[in-house]
């Protein structure tokens, strides 16, 4: 016979299990397949590879004018008198029409500018993919301090209220002061107040990367060493130099500036001659008067000392197949249009140069941000260092009896402090290296192949 205990503790067992906090049982997540997720799944990704596939087709429409295009079709209609054409070719029951570009020296420029515009799209889907990364990265580690921050700080605000209680015992028995407990309270509400601020900056960096990830907000958590060392990078003129080379929004302007270059070339070539192939062929109707204006072909005749010959013939099947040259020589739209490429080639080749300036300058503002920021993290350590010794010379003291809960409340208040110092200037030293990777190139390789 089943124990019928046995079966409802099993039941309240299952029930607690399903019931537990998605946040309690989720496994951290890796930085790694965090930035794997983000690059797959993030919107701006999506948005660069359709810049990338316009870019690509935009390449072949123009690359395809020298492929024959064919079209069929019937220009039917009823006629009166001579009969006119319909949209620029005589009424058919059939008609077939090829045409194609042999030599155009405007569409020639055309072609390469678009094909290096293709070559842009590739290298602004790259910096976009730098982007993603940095956007990824910057907000795991942010995440993971306040994660440490909010864990640190619900032990401390433990360890107040129970200050704030014995603070209180010992104003009812007169041994302190009402402003002694007005402090103590006022001591546990900033700590409440930071550990609220930390539970919201948690949240809100949750929410960022399930919107960056696919991820649901509640099963992502970081690792305790979620973010792999930081490569060392000199700290001379060689890495402006690299950062100018490497960085691919830099590439992407100056490839633009090319683009733009031949464009404009391809303007003024269009007053060069230029060569089209086309053909024709027709079948014409026999109900739209053709015959009646066309003399039928008949064999030249001598009537009265005169040489009579037909000056022409009706054909149902008619075909053309030619050459079509043009010599532009005057044009003032295309005269203003190439002037206006000139001035967007002038004005491209201008961003490039100034895209170059503007990562030299980062790259220079970043090793210097990033020295500071090691100085002031070395600081920051020895500070927290002394904060913590203090904090353990204070307990000593306590158990001598030379100290109180008010020292031991400022010393640990002095530790918080110094902790949350050296998390936020840990933060901005990873910024500044993060910074530094994107602009010389690095941040995908050490995101994704550092174990």
């Amino acid at each position: 016979m089943k124990n019928p205990c046995r079966g409802a503790h099993r039941a309240k067992w299952i029930l607690t299990v399903l019931l537990v906090p998605s946040s309690l049982v989720a496994e951290p997540v890796s930085l790694k397949r965090i930035v794997e997720l983000a690059l797959v799944h993030a919107t701006g990704s999506a948005i660069a590879a359709a810049d990338e596939q316009r870019a690509a087709a935009g390449y072949r429409e123009l690359r395809n004018n020298y492929i024959p295009q064919l079209s069929t079709g019937a220009g039917i209609g009823y006629s009166y008198g001579f009969p006119l054409g319909l949209e620029g070719s005589a009424p058919s029951l059939f008609n077939l029409n090829t045409q194609s570009v042999l030599f155009n020296p405007g569409l020639s420029g055309f072609l390469k500018a678009a094909q290096i515009e293709s070559t842009v799209a590739s290298l602004k889907k790259k910096d976009e993919r730098n982007q993603i990364i940095q956007d990824a990265v910057l907000s795991y580690a942010d995440l993971a301090k306040w994660e440490q921050r909010l864990s640190r700080l619900q032990e401390t605000e433990a360890e107040a209220g129970k200050m704030q209680t014995a603070v209180a015992e010992r104003v009812k028995e007169g041994v302190d002061s009402e402003l002694d407990g007005t402090r103590a309270r006022l001591s546990v509400a900033r700590i409440h107040e930071r550990v609220v601020e930390a539970q919201g900056s948690a949240d809100v960096l949750r929410e960022h990367l399930s919107k960056l990830t696919g991820l649901p907000a509640a099963d992502i958590q970081t690792e305790p060493d979620g973010l792999p060392g930081f490569p060392a990078l000199p700290q001379d003129d060689s890495v402006s130099t690299r950062a100018t080379d490497a960085n691919p929004s830099v590439q992407a302007a100056v490839e633009h500036a090319r683009a733009q270059y031949l464009r404009a070339q391809g303007e003024h070539r269009a007053f060069w001659p230029s060569f089209d192939f086309a053909a024709q062929y027709a079948l014409l109707s026999t109900f739209n008067n053709f015959q009646n204006y066309y003399i039928p072909e008949k064999p030249c005749t001598v009537s009265l000392g005169t040489f009579l010959c037909p000056t022409g013939s009706f054909h149902q099947n008619n075909a053309t197949i030619g050459v079509s040259i043009r010599f532009p020589f005057f044009s003032a739209a295309q005269r203003a249009r190439a002037q206006a490429a000139d001035a967007d080639a002038l004005k491209a080749s201008k961003q490039a140069e100034a895209a170059k300036n503007q990562v030299s300058e980062e790259t220079l503002r970043w090793q210097r941000s990033v020295a500071q920021m090691q100085a002031a993290r070395d600081v920051a350590e020895l500070e927290y260092e002394i904060a913590q010794k203090s904090l353990a010379a204070v307990h000593t003291r306590m158990g001598a009896g030379t100290a109180n809960l008010h020292d031991l409340d400022d010393a640990r208040s002095q530790a918080s402090e110094r902790f949350i110092a050296l998390q936020d200037v840990t933060f901005q030293l990873q910024r500044a290296q993060l910074g530094l990777l994107r602009s010389t190139g690095d941040l995908e390789k050490w995101a994704l192949e550092t174990p």
